[in-house]
């Protein structure tokens, strides 16, 4: 799934919103179940699909096609559910990286890489991308195209499109979907990905694809379903169109000083390379940062006791397919393990309990508590949550990370039985 600048990028971002639990929720969720044929089509509703077609006809889509794409359709129940359903847990970054980068899915791309080293090659030649990058967020989003999606792309799309949620969103990503069929890129019966519309190898919505597909073999369609070089020309269009630096790497893991000041530990905070090695990181293996003239910045997924990375320019590229710091950090070490890097070396003996939603709300609600603002009591660490632990760690006199841990929330519950840290 891709999306770039204002709609392909809000896309992407709503997107992950709704499956902020895995990656692979829009590619690997079981088929859809059948439609309530016994629905009672409402004057709404067809008042509302009238409107459709009027909006698909202005948009260029002919009345062949959207009579096709939607003959009979009525919601799908299965998409609904999956759309409203909400993750029970907070996964670690250990649990989600082990899951995704395990020696299984390491082997494959490995052999990947050599299987397609021709056409990755052509790839990175025309684009700048390095096959091993291409290869990793395949491996990610459908398991090197294993698992693309069986739901109706028309079919599902034009469900939550009906839907209130993200209405207005869904109905501009049907339409582009129409719009796809009317080019002739794809038939509708292979018209097939995720309950959310993400499509083919490397799950586009339709807006990615009406932006950033190429006609990679050359037979005058894009066909990133069943065509690798479709496939992985667009994902390679994508990425360059988005800022990818060929001459960069996407970061690496280091190694923090003792009394390393945690508040500058986030994506937003860049430094020249030399600021950071003169403030005593240093390559996870002890040596010397290189000398470059990069910005980068570190981030540290799972608190101050866990792994950490420095990240560059490019790490902001993968961000902009999927906005998980995860999800960014897994294809980079993906891409790093099937080139022959070792794992990760650092950070394992760390808090690595689950969060419930329900304790990440009580953690949130203990900070609304104290006056300082988590956002939403929703249960997901957004970015306000984040703020507001950092504020309280500093208070308290803990490193600021802005990690939601088990032991933080075990901390917060002892010192909510005496007083609050001084300062909050």
């Amino acid at each position: 799934m891709k999306f770039l600048h204002t709609a392909p990028l809000l896309a992407r971002w709503l997107l992950f919103c709704l499956c902020i639990a895995s990656p692979y929720v829009l590619a690997t969720d079981e088929p859809p179940a059948t439609p309530a044929s016994e629905m009672a089509l409402s004057p709404e509703f067809t008042t509302w699909l009238a409107q459709l077609r009027q909006d698909a006809l202005r948009q260029g889509i002919s009345n062949k096609t959207f009579d096709q794409a939607l003959a009979g359709f009525q919601p799908i129940p299965r998409v609904i559910e999956l759309d409203q359903r909400q993750p029970e847990f907070v996964d670690t970054f250990w649990n989600y990286l082990d899951r995704r980068v395990e020696n299984r899915r390491v082997a494959q791309g490995k052999e990947h890489l050599r299987a397609h080293a021709k056409l990755l090659r052509s790839v990175q030649s025309k684009h700048g991308i390095p096959a091993s990058v291409l290869v990793a967020f395949w491996g990610l989003e459908t398991n090197y195209g294993g698992t693309t999606g069986n739901f109706p792309v028309p079919l599902a799309l034009a469900t939550l499109a009906y839907d209130n949620r993200r209405s207005e969103f869904f109905r501009r990503e049907l339409l582009n979907a129409l719009s796809i069929l009317e080019q002739g890129h794809i038939g509708l019966g292979d018209m097939n990905g995720s309950w959310a519309g993400a499509m083919g190898q490397m799950q586009f919505m339709p807006s990615t694809f009406l932006h950033y597909a190429v006609d990679g073999d050359g037979n005058g369609r894009k066909d990133i379903w069943r065509s690798l070089p479709d496939a992985f020309h667009s994902g390679a269009n994508y990425l360059k169109k988005i800022g990818w630096r060929s001459n960069e790497i996407w970061g690496r893991e280091v190694l923090l000083p003792e009394g390393f000041d945690f508040e500058s530990a986030r994506p937003e905070i860049k430094r020249p390379l030399h600021e950071w090695a003169a403030l005593g990181v240093r390559k996870a293996d002890g040596k010397p940062l290189p000398r470059t003239k990069q910005i980068g910045a570190i981030v540290v997924p799972q608190g101050h006791d866990g792994p950490a990375f420095l990240v560059y320019r490019n790490f902001d590229v993968i961000m902009e397919w999927n906005r998980s710091i995860n999800y960014a950090l897994a294809v980079g070490h993906l891409a790093d393990r099937i080139t022959g890097a070792p794992a990760l070396a650092l950070g394992r003996n760390v808090d690595n309990q689950r969060l419930t939603r329900d304790q990440l709300m009580q953690i949130q609600h203990q900070l609304s508590q104290l006056g300082l603002d988590p956002g939403n009591i929703d249960g997901i660490p957004g970015s306000k949550t984040r703020l507001a632990i950092r504020a309280y760690q500093k208070a308290a006199g803990l490193p600021p990370d802005g990690h939601a841990s088990a032991s933080l929330l075990e901390f917060m519950k002892k010192e909510s039985s005496s007083t609050a840290p001084a300062g909050v």
